[in-house]
């Protein structure tokens, strides 16, 4: 059991355990006053007799988020997933924690951790350059998000007792809400698109609540645009897979499980990257469309267009079945729209939102045409939750809010009398009572009147 020695002005709890390897150590845990050595004496001891005591380990942070990386990443996370976690251990968790034990991470430890990264400049990588001088909170949750599947690992592998990464304090976030493009700004984006490929992107992010990567992975026996389907309304595509450039070190850890293709590299070499066509990032993701019947005619005269294209090149053209391809058959990446938008934006003077926000207008269009029916809208968009539809693409409720108060305008404001409002909206019921007893007085008052009412009873 454990005892308390005094050293000097401070008291240690000694203890002896056994390691990982069945060899008995022993411990001294050193503590400012006898009270607190106490309190951790009675601890220990309680802890062994129970049979959950955790014997003291000397694995650092960055020890342990490697096997965490190895042994639970691997396998549960997906290659995007995989890349960014690992680029946050990296970058951000392991430069500031990676040197302590494991066992000293405390919530008085999370918590100064938080702040550290609040300080923290981002790491630009050659694909993304850093836009802010400090984290984000959205990263810094993204972070502790990690660490918080890490450390109950850690619980599960009885490393330690508790998460302390529960109830993390995060900074706030403020909430912004993307900027999209109108109707009639999707409208004159399309009248001066002179790119090809721009305008069927175009037309498949707004029409088919597509991301960008889904359209670039979009093959045509997926596109069902046939006469009989298009006599049917029955025009749709199958969303099953989209284009990702994806880090070579995350197919070597997880494999190609997720891989449906991996296109040939260009360039022999030591790439650090593939580009793949890849499995959705979820299930939901997985989805038919149905198309506006003039999308499936834009659809058959882009592949007509296609079609002569291959013939001249020949055999130069190597053809992947992509409907968005380059003149050489190979996949058109993200960044050619990407390049292309801009350009569009530029030429055409058109407001500044980056190409995903077409994905927004898109939802917050087909939310007001069906009067804010969100599955069928989630459907489309292939969100996990219909709360990301109702979170994410408010826009709607803007203009529809101003046109209730137009509304209420006209009926409550408008006529300066409300009262005179009230009894148009409210008309009073008539009393029988009181109808007889003018008629009564008018037949009294008439004798022409009541002669002509007695001849109709008569005849009657």
């Amino acid at each position: 059991m454990a005892s308390i020695q005094k050293r000097g002005k401070k008291y240690a709890v000694v203890y002896t355990y056994e390691d990982s390897t069945q060899e008995k150590r022993q411990k001294w845990e050193t503590f400012p006053t006898k009270k607190a050595a106490l309190a951790r004496k009675a601890q220990v001891e309680n802890e062994i007799d129970k049979g959950t005591f955790i014997p003291p380990s000397s694995v650092t942070v960055a020890e342990f988020l490697k096997d965490f990386v190895e042994l639970y990443g691997a396998k549960r996370w997906g290659l995007s997933a995989y890349t960014g976690n690992v680029g946050l251990i990296e970058n951000y968790i392991n430069p500031i924690l990676g040197e302590y034990n494991v066992q000293d991470i405390s919530r008085r430890v999370v918590d100064s951790f938080v702040l550290k990264l609040q300080k923290t400049p981002p790491v630009s990588t050659p694909s993304r350059k850093a836009r802010t001088e400090t984290l984000p909170p959205c990263t810094i949750e993204k972070i502790c998000k990690v660490m918080h599947c890490a450390f109950r690992q850690a619980v599960r592998w009885d490393m330690v007792p508790k998460n302390p990464f529960d109830d993390v304090l995060l900074p706030k976030k403020e909430k912004k809400i993307r900027d999209i493009w109108t109707v009639d700004v999707i409208r004159q984006a399309l009248d001066n698109c002179s790119e090809g490929k721009l305008f069927i992107a175009i037309n498949l992010a707004f029409a088919c609540s597509l991301r960008l990567g889904e359209i670039t992975g979009l093959t045509w026996d997926c596109v069902h645009i046939s006469d009989s389907d298009i006599a049917k309304d029955d025009a749709h595509i199958i969303v099953n897979k989209e284009l990702a450039r994806v880090d070579q070190k995350a197919i070597d850890a997880i494999g190609e499980k997720d891989i449906l293709f991996m296109f040939p590299r260009m360039i022999r070499g030591k790439s650090t990257t593939r580009l793949v066509l890849k499995k959705p990032k979820t299930e939901t993701s997985v989805r038919k469309i149905w198309l506006p019947k003039t999308l499936a005619y834009i659809l058959r005269d882009w592949r007509v267009r296609q079609d002569k294209l291959k013939e001249f090149m020949g055999d130069e053209y190597v053809d992947y079945n992509l409907v968005l391809a380059l003149e050489t058959g190979r996949p058109c990446e993200d960044r050619v729209i990407g390049n292309q938008f801009e350009r569009l934006k530029k030429s055409a003077g058109l407001p500044d939102v980056v190409f995903h926000s077409l994905r927004h207008s898109s939802t917050t269009y087909k939310l007001k045409l069906n009067h804010g029916d969100i599955k069928a809208t989630q459907g489309d968009t292939g969100h996990a939750q219909a709360q990301m539809v109702t979170e994410v693409y408010a826009h709607i409720l803007d203009e529809e809010r101003k046109i209730n108060a137009q509304k209420f305008e006209i009926a409550f404001y408008a006529n300066p009398d409300m009262r005179q409002v009230e009894r148009e909206l409210n008309p009073p019921k008539p009393e029988q009572g009181t109808d007889l007893q003018k008629l009564l007085t008018q037949l009294q008052e008439n004798p022409e009147l009541a002669s002509q009412l007695k001849a109709i009873l008569n005849a009657k």
